[in-house]
């Protein structure tokens, strides 16, 4: 059987003009409440949601039932390895935003929170003690636009093409910091140059905001033996905010909900900065160590690789910013598994997204199967927001 979501079963399209379905909100809405008793029987709720729907093909959640469907997408996101602490994450209700100035402004509160600062009258933490945000806009009214952000995550940074054919920063990005320039744009044409955010209303159309330096940790790189790694001026930046997802409770749809949680640290060092498509740092990590590179059965992409996720972790930790490694992230996964298990919930994981992207036998979540399925609420990337996030293109969305 084939279950939506995965393999060669795509996703059903977010079909934009169609109503809120009312079996759906209901499901979650008893679900819900089943979950939190406090919030009393589900019935009466049920009757105003289905006159709400009736009346205007949507329906408002109430604050707690943001919060909780929130939390219950994150319990759900298949691809997420971290999700032992979902019920942490801490829910910001933007709804009432409209304008790109006042979104712009609550997104840079959203990172300087997830970077550990305070929010309201909370005590001053230290900056790098991240914990999960989610900050949800307003929703999506059928047929009608809506408020996003087209990046891929609130900080990335730009990828600069060159004539010669390479890339000055991230190659990932290059499309989009492309369209950036087309808009006016103009970085600094660095390695780590911090991309603006494109924000999108219907009433101001794309404007650019350029992130202040106190919503932008960042972690420049050392190693804990080669004091030449600190030469290559490398560094990363510490929340990974995503931005372009689009998140669904009860039917109903949150096209701008950025959430972050925090690092795991094959996340940077495996991946962004060792991928040959991203910052591609194994051949130079080699040849400054001096190993041989003339065959691959020296090993010398998995020693580099090693070297460079050390050089990731000891940092990181050095500056007091939270990020965890592979194996403890592992183990903490198979907790969740377990609690899960006890509160007779099913677990969707999808494999190649579970298992790290080093050293993933030496794992406990590599022996092991999991239920592929299709669970909401949830968090969905539409096509037309992966077009616009590579190139700042709207690409071919399914529907208008």
């Amino acid at each position: 059987m084939n279950v939506p979501g995965y393999r060669d079963q795509p996703t059903d399209a977010w079909d934009r003009i169609a109503p809120v379905d009312p079996s759906e909100a209901e499901d979650f809405l008893r679900r819900c409440y089943t979950e939190n008793p406090r919030l009393g029987p589900v019935e009466p709720r049920l009757a105003v949601v289905r006159a709400q729907i009736a009346a205007t093909g949507s329906y408002v959640h109430t604050t707690d039932e943001l919060t909780y469907g929130a939390k219950m997408a994150w319990r759900n996101a298949s691809r997420c390895i971290g999700r032992l602490y979902w019920r942490s994450l801490a829910v910001l209700d933007r709804r009432r935003a409209r304008t790109a100035d006042e979104i712009f402004s609550l997104l840079v509160a959203h990172l300087q929170f997830a970077g550990g600062a305070g929010r309201g009258t909370e005590p001053q933490k230290v900056p790098g003690a991240i914990r999960p945000v989610i900050s949800v806009f307003a929703a999506a009214q059928p047929g009608q636009p809506y408020a996003r952000v087209w990046n891929e995550q609130l900080i990335r940074y730009a990828g600069y093409r060159q004539r010669d054919g390479g890339c000055v920063g991230d190659p990932r990005q290059a499309g989009f910091t492309a369209a950036m320039q087309g808009f006016g744009w103009h970085g600094k044409g660095e390695a780590f140059d911090v991309l603006p955010l494109a924000i999108e209303t219907p009433a101001e159309g794309v404007r650019l905001y350029e992130l202040p330096d106190r919503a932008v940790l960042e972690v420049p790189l050392s190693h804990p033996e080669y004091g030449w790694f600190a030469e290559l001026g490398l560094r990363w930046h510490a929340v990974p905010a995503i931005a372009n997802m689009r998140l669904t409770v009860g039917g109903v749809q949150y096209p701008l909900a950025p959430f972050n949680g925090w690092y795991m640290s094959t996340e940077v060092g495996a991946r962004n900065l060792a991928d040959a498509d991203r910052y591609d740092l194994l051949p130079t990590v080699a040849d400054r160590i001096g190993l041989d590179v003339s065959r691959e059965s020296t090993l010398w992409r998995d020693r580099a690789l090693v070297e460079l996720n050390r050089a990731v972790l000891f940092s990181f930790e050095r500056a007091g910013v939270k990020m965890s490694d592979h194996h403890t992230e592992s183990a903490r996964f198979v907790a969740h598994l377990r609690n899960e298990e006890k509160a007779g919930r099913a677990v969707p994981a999808d494999w190649t997204w579970i298992v790290p992207p080093m050293s993933g036998a030496l794992t406990p979540v590599f022996h092991r199967y999991y239920a592929e399925m299709d669970l909401r609420p949830a968090f969905y990337l539409d096509e037309e927001a992966a077009s616009l996030a590579r190139d700042g293109t709207r690409g071919c969305p399914h529907a208008s």
